[in-house]
């Protein structure tokens, strides 16, 4: 039997994480091996749904910025080298009480790196965006760089380029058990075996399924429902991309909602949830997938009291999705603490 083939990296899921690195690694001569349990882009896990948020201002830390500022680089470059329209600049306003974690993190983040912005009054915001009513005492930092990634294309680019740089992309093929050998990895899969001298696990809401227990990592599943509504069409305008930035609006009692003008298929809005729910735990695979009344009810509160004219709105789609949802709410991307080849990468906390 011939042996194995070896590969300098192995990556296990192929979604936003695992498709981009395995087309950076593979442009970097690396021979790269990636597998994924479906056939990415798909919508099983995290990177679907149409639409994405791209912000330069991160509330959530100052320390993101520079990140994001190399991912715009890299986006433009992806996007010139697939021929492929994957970002759409809308701007983003980031809405909330003015001391608050939404609209005071993007102000201390725009003024610590000198990033372009406005610090809006609820009345500036309805004057400005006349599809956003805001209650007095609410307070906006509009940034002109924030915009619109697509996820399902993104992720078909990386993995185009991937195979065209020579990267080996087995879809279909579930990991089934890999084991640390010397100072590579034994992969086995539901169709063979494969070896490589570095892993990277990015299956987000599945990667503890392929660490042992001893290392698995406290992680919670978040179930969320993505809504596209009906614009009425005498205030299409104002939710066109020209007049409506894609958004993250906190309220005073704790409730944080996103969403994105309306590109043809409805003004998309969605709530963002960052607390442990009530009920038992879910997993990737246990995750509701069925729309319930009680979501759109939900989603209906934050319309009406933040865009009245879609308050009554016929829903023209909805989806659900998942977080996976680390401690402290930030990015997991770690060594594995007993084999230092083996790399822990993506789950991103939504």
């Amino acid at each position: 039997m011939p042996a194995a083939p070896f590969y300098d990296c192995a990556v296990v899921g192929l979604g936003a994480m695992g498709s981009a690195a395995a087309w950076h690694l593979a442009r970097r001569g690396a021979n790269v091996l990636g597998l994924d349990r479906w056939a990415p882009p798909h919508a099983h896990g995290s990177s679907h749904g149409r639409t994405r948020i791209i912000r330069e201002a991160y509330f959530e830390d100052s320390r993101y910025v520079p990140l994001v500022r190399r991912a715009y680089e890299l986006w433009a470059e992806t996007e010139r080298l697939a021929g492929e329209h994957l970002f759409q600049q809308t701007g983003g306003l980031m809405i909330g009480p003015p001391d608050g974690a939404v609209a005071g993190g993007a102000r201390r983040s725009a003024e610590e790196h000198g990033l372009a912005h406005a610090t809006l009054s609820a009345r500036e915001i309805r004057e400005r965006f006349p599809a956003f009513v805001p209650a007095e005492g609410m307070a906006g930092v509009w940034e002109p760089r924030a915009g619109i990634l697509f996820p399902e294309r993104a992720v078909a680019a990386h993995l185009r380029l991937a195979a065209g740089a020579g990267a080996d992309l087995r879809t279909d093929e579930p990991l089934e058990k890999w084991s640390a050998d010397g100072e590579g990895v034994r992969l086995r899969t539901a169709r063979g075996e494969h070896r490589a001298r570095r892993l990277l696990l990015c299956a987000g809401g599945w990667v503890n399924d392929l660490l042992p227990a001893a290392v698995r990592l406290p992680l919670r599943i978040e179930r969320q429902v993505q809504w596209w509504f009906d614009v009425p069409a005498a205030r299409a305008g104002d939710f066109a991309p020209e007049r409506f930035s894609v958004f993250v609006a906190e309220f005073p009692d704790g409730r944080t909602a996103y969403g994105f003008p309306d590109l043809g298929d409805g003004c998309k809005v969605a709530l963002h949830r960052h607390a442990a729910p009530s009920g038992p735990a879910v997993t990737a695979d246990t995750l509701p997938r069925e729309i319930m009344r009680a979501d759109e009810v939900e989603v209906r509160a934050v319309l009406r009291e933040l865009f009245p004219a879609l308050a009554d709105a016929p829903v023209r789609d909805a989806s659900t999705c998942f977080y996976t949802v680390t401690p402290d709410g930030h990015f997991w991307l770690d060594r594995h603490p007993a084999h230092g080849q083996v790399w822990i990468v993506s789950p991103c906390s939504g």
